[in-house]
């Protein structure tokens, strides 16, 4: 069970790398679940940072979406990752194409 308050404006850090997030999308059921980095729980911002970890780069400025529970993140500080819910590894959101102005 996760440890910190899964909801939108929430800021959490790794505990194993420099990584930080802001949830911009809660999803149904991510409550409940487990969201990690690097394979450790993420904590509240005021936590301690974490340094080091290795794995999975989390890039800086982009939105990580797990399809399952509808859940979005974005990285405000890059670093080791991957991060997870549940076990399932987040998957780095694509951007959408515009229209046409012709």
């Amino acid at each position: 069970m996760s440890s910190v308050v899964i909801k939108p404006g929430a800021r959490l850090r790794s505990s194993v790398s420099e990584v930080e997030v802001v949830i911009v999308r809660a999803g149904s059921g991510a409550e409940s679940a487990a969201l990690t980095c690097g394979g450790q729980p993420l904590l509240d911002i005021d936590s301690a940072p974490g340094s080091g970890g290795s794995g999975e780069e989390v890039l800086l400025g982009k939105r990580y979406v797990d399809e399952d529970s509808g859940i979005e993140l974005l990285c405000t500080k890059g670093g080791a990752g991957p991060l997870a819910l549940a076990g399932r590894d987040l998957t780095v959101k694509g951007a959408k194409t515009l229209p046409s102005s012709d």
